[in-house]
């Protein structure tokens, strides 16, 4: 990190890394005491600097799935299946509750974590080109799953046919953003909360190389041409280009703009996504408000910053500055949740304080604005042809409604009342049914089927009562539909996407997000990218 950079994230670093957050040095709990208790019981394996070593970063922003009185008791009783020992019988109370306070407590200054660092983390377990190119299993290459269960850290390989699993395998702590796979899909990349990035060869079962690109990643997003991914980070406050072949950091881009005093500031980025027509990556800024697209063309288009055109020499071509260069659109809010049309010309954008904009890529303005109550969840928004017109439905994750907004009008054709808040919505192109969670609130464990031709909801499922049932995902052809039930005692269960009969249930350990090979590698519109 630039001296320069030091400097922002320096002044900034309290109200980026927790607005109400004092530093360590005055928070009466992280006392001399306790940071010595912290180096003695905890630094050997979650890193003298709480970054994380064999064991998760112990910082506020990796540990949101994991309340503090949960914290207490982890570090008194210790967590099963993992090394994570217990406390109980060396520590008092007190000493666990300081401890408790002392991790949750947010660092003084953004962290540096470069390429030298990340180069130093690189693990290549297998040299590219060293394993076979043919599998070691017969399936429908195109029509497997990846199924991460949350509960134990594990990823399951499912064979999309026959539902039936080919391979489970142990993954870093807390995946987040979803597993993105190579355009081919025999290459399957997966995020950490800890900024950890594994390559995993598919048809070989194997994990073939790690890096850590940073020490909070939220996801990546892989290029169309398979070459690249870029990693969006929390912490530190950038992007980070990887090649894909060897897992060696290209760039590392620092999130730095201006806020509304015009004061230079980093920010948070909240997610990156790719947007195959354009062949550029797009990243949601959570402290800046602006889109950044960044370009992995061989030649980028002149409006990308850092090309110029020699205009004294009619046979010059652009020339670059720099490999992906990027380009900044300013928006009025911040938006830190996006949707694409097909097209990626438009991009729909949410805030967290209820705004949502149509913003033309092309152009790099805003285009109109929706109307959408609550809070919606726009990255897990689908689309499809209602009576002969493109239309967005998004999920709530404030208010039990669906949003049906018209992609030509951009006008709000429909709210779809359901039992609660949802969080992840999907369909398929060959299934003329979406089918929605409730992920939030007393009826969590029932699913809304809605007809895409009249827009009511004709099905409401409650497979596991008492239980969690959220995130749907469709085979290949869209004939079956995949539903988890969030729970340590969770299952995988396979419907018939049409009648909606269960076909079967095979037990998992909280099962969350699953991936089918063929509808995010084809940028499905019954799903999210």
């Amino acid at each position: 990190m630039g001296s320069s950079v030091k400097a922002v994230a320096s002044r900034l670093s309290v109200a980026l890394l927790g607005a109400a957050a004092l530093s360590v040095a005055s928070v009466p709990a992280v006392a001399d005491d306790v940071a010595a208790l912290y180096q003695d019981k905890c630094a050997s394996c979650h890193g003298a600097d709480r970054f994380g070593l064999m064991g998760p970063a112990l910082l506020p922003q990796n540990l949101k799935r994991l309340r503090k009185n949960k914290a207490a008791k982890v570090i008194a009783n210790g967590r099963a299946a993992t090394q994570m020992p217990a406390f109980a019988e060396q520590l008092n109370e007190a000493q666990i509750q300081s401890l408790v306070d002392y991790v949750y407590t947010p660092l003084a200054e953004v962290p540096e974590w470069g390429m030298e660092q990340m180069l130093a983390s690189r693990i290549v377990n297998h040299e590219p080109g060293s394993l076979p190119d043919e599998p070691v299993f017969e399936a429908d290459l195109m029509n497997l799953f990846l199924v991460v269960e949350i509960g134990d850290h594990h990823v399951t390989l499912l064979n999309g046919d026959t539902f039936e699993p080919i391979h489970r395998f142990k993954t870093r702590f807390a995946l987040h953003g979803g597993p993105k796979y190579s355009p081919d899909g025999r290459y399957v990349y997966i995020t950490s909360r800890d900024g950890w990035i594994s390559k995993f060869d598919i048809y070989n079962l194997k994990v073939v190389a790690e890096i850590r690109a940073g020490i909070n990643s939220r996801n990546l997003a892989v290029s169309s041409d398979g070459r690249y991914a870029m990693v969006a980070n929390y912490l530190p406050h950038n992007l980070v280009v990887l090649d894909t072949e060897t897992m060696k950091p290209l760039k590392v881009i620092e999130t730095i703009g201006k806020n509304d005093e015009g004061v230079e500031i980093s920010s948070r980025v909240s997610a990156v996504y790719n947007a195959p027509p354009r062949q550029s990556f797009i990243a949601a800024l959570k402290d800046i408000k602006e889109v950044w697209e960044i370009s992995y063309a061989d030649e980028p288009s002149e409006d990308f910053a850092g090309w110029i055109h020699d205009y004294k020499n009619e046979k010059a071509a652009n020339k670059p500055h720099e490999d992906f260069p990027t380009r900044k659109i300013p928006t009025r809010v911040f938006l830190d949740d996006f949707f694409f049309n097909q097209q990626y010309d438009l991009l729909f954008g949410a805030s967290r304080d209820g705004e949502a904009l149509v913003m033309s890529m092309d152009a790099r303005r805003e285009y109109t604005q929706l109307e959408l109550s609550g809070m919606p969840h726009l990255g897990s928004g689908i689309t499809w042809d209602y009576q002969g017109r493109p239309v967005m439905a998004t999920p709530n994750i404030k208010e039990g409604l669906v949003s049906i907004v018209d992609m030509e009008s951009f006008e709000t054709i429909k709210m779809i009342e359901t039992e609660g808040p949802g969080f992840f919505m999907r369909s398929h192109e060959n299934s003329p049914y979406a089918w929605v969670d409730v992920f939030f609130g007393p009826n969590k464990d029932k699913v809304h089927i809605i007809d895409k031709s009249t827009l009511e909801i004709v099905k409401t499922l409650k497979p596991s009562p008492g239980k969690t049932a959220a995130h749907v995902e469709f085979t290949k052809d869209g004939k079956y539909a995949l539903l988890s039930i969030w729970d340590m005692d969770g299952e995988l269960i396979i419907y018939d996407a049409k009648t909606f009969e269960e076909i079967k249930r095979l037990p998992m350990v909280k099962p969350s997000g699953k991936y089918n090979v063929w509808n995010k590698t084809r940028y499905s519109s019954g799903t999210s990218h």
